[in-house]
């Protein structure tokens, strides 16, 4: 299908009543009594049918901690020498005695005094301080060692993935023998269970709230790129009490309701934070724990999973009963901070040469009423980076040129014409080509980066890469590569697919999911890169594209689809340039 995105009714528009405490925007923890969660308007469960929740009411916990009464007895007061006190105070005989008192005893009382009400007022401060520290949850006392923390690698089963995170692995527990601290446990998610919505984490959390929610206090997940400096992630997770409900991460948000979040606050979008993953993330044991019974009690909705980081944020927060996420300010992606405890690497994956434009076949999906407008800017764009590039389409246009397949043109999905396209890649083309890339006719996409990144790969193994989906993973689906993004299909894994015999029930139906439940079965997993997207530049946090090196966008939708091109995908030494210059991008969107 042209899009991997499925229809569904927008989500209804909650509104923020106040905005988040102007601490937290500027990366300080919340305190647990002040944290600003987004809150739906009270309408919300009226035009959700079904879902008819009221949610209206404030953060949890109330104002403020501490009422700021002084922590000593008024007795303890400073005396104040410009007034005359009762005899009882003793203060009257020191008038009557002045001609006998020397200056300098008593300039030396009188210093003596201001510096005890000084001291006085420091220690009202500090203990008031203390008070509200203890409210909020957040400390510098909470004492934590490296045992205490379970590391989750959101790790892959292709054989490039999986050695990135056993080298991320390896490098924790040598800081840790370097810190003379016990070995923390380190977990690589592809090796925790079979079951296809693994990555997904909602499913494991009642593994890890068995094993781990005795001895350990929180659980901290990360990207194979993620790299982790150890004694400043625990210094900074000892901020935060880990007896209490804790979501920890790098806040991203979205500047304007996009389709990739089903149009979820559309009145205001910057309203919820959700987890950059590549900067790491932490949920406390309790709040896993919180989760755990919920899993129990409601089983997860057999839905799509589009944007995994924003879907676990909404999960966790729950309309309301549940904690936001806490801006983690040592959670970084840019490294530029010596307090960082977290970085990630940005760059581009190359391991070796990159492959020959020669190894990869293009097909691009289309039909007539798009060959006027749709074609001439991939010719513009992208088209002359690649070796070879056909044009599939329901009409054969000598001006193109295009490819009859014989298969007619559906409004929805593309199945019959996509599996048209392997079958003429496996039985047709040239034999030595390793790679095929299928894209859409208003897919934008980057020929020379593909090269780099697939240099990572062996195309002897079924590699089915791109960005990933998920259909019904919480009751046994499958995942997907989404195809507006592009997919890309090793000769191996196309050679497994139509030997198998498994085949579209119908020409219009969605072809990336066909694909995806074939591979499932087949036990082929679909390898994640989030360097594909499925929609275009401005829907995507500003933070999350400023550590990438995107190879595809997607939809020429109220944009202009060269300048998107050269401004995000163009070869060469614009890329170059833009490895440097990343930083002035973020404003460019």
């Amino acid at each position: 299908m042209a899009s991997g995105i499925q229809e569904r009714p927008p989500l209804p528009a909650p509104r923020p009543r106040t905005p988040a405490p102007a601490a937290s925007q500027a990366g300080a923890p919340d305190t647990g009594r002040q944290r600003a969660r987004p809150e739906p308007a009270r309408s919300w469960g009226r035009e959700e049918g079904s879902r008819r929740r009221r949610v209206s009411r404030g953060g949890r916990g109330g104002g403020g901690g501490g009422s700021g009464a002084a922590p000593f007895p008024a007795r303890l007061a400073s005396p104040r020498p410009d007034r005359a006190r009762s005899p009882a105070a003793g203060m009257r005989p020191l008038a009557r005695r002045g001609r006998r008192l020397a200056l300098p005893a008593l300039l030396s009382l009188l210093t003596c005094s201001l510096a005890f009400a000084l001291v006085s007022k420091d220690v009202k401060k500090e203990v008031k301080q203390s008070k509200n520290l203890e409210k909020s949850g957040i400390s510098e006392k909470n004492d934590i060692d490296l045992k205490e923390i379970a590391f989750v690698i959101q790790s892959q089963s292709n054989s490039f993935h999986a050695k990135k995170a056993e080298q991320l692995k390896q490098s924790i527990l040598k800081q840790a023998a370097d810190l003379t601290q016990e070995v923390p446990r380190v977990l690589l998610l592809h090796q925790l269970a079979q079951q296809e919505g693994a990555w997904t984490i909602l499913p494991l959390l009642p593994h890890f709230s068995v094993t781990y929610s005795r001895n350990s206090s929180w659980i901290f997940f990360c990207e194979e790129e993620t790299r982790i400096q150890i004694p400043q992630l625990l210094e900074a997770l000892r901020r935060y009490d880990p007896s209490k409900e804790w979501f920890l991460g790098k806040a991203l948000h979205d500047e304007e309701s996009t389709i990739i979040h089903h149009y979820a606050f559309s009145e205001n979008p910057t309203v919820f934070k959700y987890p950059d993953f590549a900067a790491g993330w932490a949920l406390s044991i309790p709040l896993v724990n919180k989760l755990t019974k919920r899993l129990k009690s409601e089983s997860l909705k057999s839905d799509f999973t589009i944007d995994l980081k924003h879907e676990i944020a909404l999960y966790i927060w729950d309309s309301g009963d549940g904690p936001p996420l806490t801006p983690v300010p040592e959670f970084c992606t840019d490294g530029v901070d010596s307090s960082c405890a977290t970085t990630f690497h940005s760059f581009l994956p190359l391991c070796g040469n990159p492959v020959k434009k020669k190894d990869i076949f293009v097909a691009v999906k289309t039909c007539k009423k798009f060959h006027g407008d749709r074609i001439p800017i991939v010719k513009q764009t992208w088209a002359g980076q690649a070796g070879h590039i056909e044009y599939y389409s329901d009409y054969a246009d000598s001006s193109v040129p295009t490819v009859d397949l014989g298969i007619p043109n559906t409004e929805r999905g593309h199945c019959g014409k996509t599996f048209a396209i392997l079958e003429r890649f496996l039985n047709h083309s040239y034999d030595q080509i390793a790679w095929l890339v299928i894209v859409d006719d208003d897919t934008l996409i980057s020929i020379s980066r593909l090269q780099h990144l697939l240099s990572c790969y062996d195309a002897s193994e079924p590699v089915f890469l791109g960005e990933r989906y998920g259909y019904g993973l919480g009751t046994g689906g499958y995942s997907y590569v989404t195809g507006g993004g592009g997919m890309v299909f090793s000769r191996e894994a196309i050679r497994r697919l139509l030997a198998s015999k498994c085949r579209c029930y119908s020409n219009d139906a969605p072809d990336d999911m066909v694909l995806g439940m074939c591979f499932s079965g087949l036990g082929v997993p679909v390898t994640h890169s989030p360097l594909f997207h499925q929609a275009r530049p401005v829907d995507y946090p500003k933070d999350y594209l400023s550590h990438q090196v995107p190879i595809s966008f997607h939809k020429h939708w109220n944009i202009d689809p060269v300048k998107v091109y050269f401004t995000w995908l163009a070869p060469s030494e614009e890329d170059r340039a833009r490895q440097e210059t990343r930083k002035g991008f973020k404003e460019e969107l």
